[in-house]
């Protein structure tokens, strides 16, 4: 006699978000025979993705693992166990693989050959869809059916739906860019259910700074290039970086300022400002400039002498009017030395909704780091990748590369987890 024996259902896993991170652990899973159901509340995957490759796809960097692994500041640690499994290289290879072509910037920052992000997200979906991951578009995840975390629940154009699965990756962005999926709603979600969530926080962001509005009328939107930033911290520990700052309508903001901005809005929200100093002449020794400065003016005005001596003119010129009187140009010595060292005061971060990314989410104490890396310890089955975990990087491709290594990270603890 034979006894009829139904088939075993097919593992079914919900990857929740469709940035870098989410995608990343729907081809780990969807590459081991899981069953792969994607959701993204906006209306295509990716868009944050698209316009941070806008100006030039910045994929990672080729500096060494050592020098790599210190922009992750505290949480350096728990991110080296990312990169350890799917580093830098590795991502390099894997983009190969779709048969993008990369290279090493002059800065040591790694680009794909057309310096675009349209082509690679492409080839990625067309695999993904081709190892049979299945995408659903306008789902905005509203959380689980009572006590469960089997059972999602979506808001989309037809109402809500709900849908079992076998397990789940959380990889829904932090805070920044709202407008393109990115809200932060989840924080509420998983602080009702017990995890430990850090409040998210403006990282890569710009600051607003005591000024004029004369200034702000007149210069926003202009770069102030070729400077350095200096700026000691109530700690004692002093750091120097030469670039380029943006004039905003109250501020500044840009990648000179974006490496610091962790600190910076660490210091603000504890003493409520932070002065930093900047070098408009960072190639010229201060003697150097007092001696400039101090050759006879004649009858020319002192922006007329201040651009033919040291090429001080718009908007430099109008930044150092913010904080010189012409009566105290006539120092001479504080002309110089202000030219070297002029103190600008931020006052307060952008809104995190302006910010390039965010600092905060789901502390790594709250996840399993072992056995199922990045499991939430208080919901079994539920892994979380991508920036909705607590930690920050500077821009030049760290950003990217801890995403994608945790949604690497993120699928194989699934895969564990299934098999337990």
């Amino acid at each position: 006699m034979s006894i009829s024996v139904p088939p075993l259902k097919p593992r079914s896993v919900a990857v929740i978000g469709g940035g870098p991170a989410g995608l990343m652990a729907a081809e780990i899973l969807a590459r081991a025979g899981v069953r792969v159901e994607l959701f993204d509340a906006m209306p295509s995957v990716g868009r944050k993705f698209l316009l941070a490759g806008k100006g030039g796809m910045n994929l990672t960097h080729s500096e060494s693992l050592t020098s790599f692994l210190g922009r992750y500041g505290a949480r350096r640690a728990q991110v080296e166990k990312l990169l350890n499994v799917f580093g830098p290289q590795d991502l390099r290879d894997w983009v190969h693989g779709l048969g993008i072509e990369t290279f090493v910037g002059s800065s040591g920052r790694v680009f794909p050959k057309d310096m675009k992000a349209a082509p690679l997200l492409r080839a990625w979906l067309r695999r993904l869809r081709e190892m049979g991951v299945q995408f659903h578009m306008r789902h905005r995840w509203l959380g689980w059916v009572n006590d469960s975390t089997m059972v999602q629940r979506f808001e989309t154009p037809n109402g809500e739906r709900q849908v079992e699965v076998d397990a789940t990756v959380l990889a829904l962005g932090g805070g920044s860019w709202s407008r393109l999926g990115s809200d932060g709603h989840w924080v509420s979600t998983l602080n009702s259910r017990g995890v430990n969530v850090a409040s998210l926080r403006p990282a890569n962001c710009g600051f607003d700074i005591v000024g004029s509005e004369h200034f702000w009328q007149r210069f926003a939107g202009q770069a102030l290039k070729t400077i350095g930033l200096s700026w000691t911290d109530r700690h004692g520990l002093k750091r120097d970086q030469k670039g380029e700052l943006l004039i905003t309508a109250t501020g500044v903001e840009g990648s000179l300022i974006y490496a610091m901005s962790g600190p910076l809005r660490d210091e603000i929200e504890a003493s409520g400002r932070a002065t930093i100093f900047l070098d408009l002449l960072p190639d010229r020794e201060l003697q150097r400039v007092l001696e400039e400065v101090s050759r006879p003016r004649g009858s020319r005005s002192w922006g007329s002498h201040l651009q033919s001596q040291v090429g001080i003119k718009d908007v430099k010129a109008g930044l150092l009017r913010e904080y010189l009187s012409a009566a105290e140009m006539i120092d001479l010595n504080r002309l110089a030395t202000t030219l070297k060292a002029l103190p600008i005061r931020l006052v307060a971060t952008r809104p995190i909704d302006e910010a390039i990314s965010t600092a905060g989410g789901v502390r790594f104490e709250a996840l399993h780091q072992d056995e199922w890396p990045l499991m939430l310890r208080a919901l079994p089955g539920v892994f979380c990748a991508g920036e909705m975990l607590d930690w920050e990087a500077p821009t030049g491709g760290y950003l990217l590369t801890a995403c994608f290594a945790s949604g690497v990270v993120a699928g194989h603890g699934v895969l564990s987890w299934l098999n337990k």
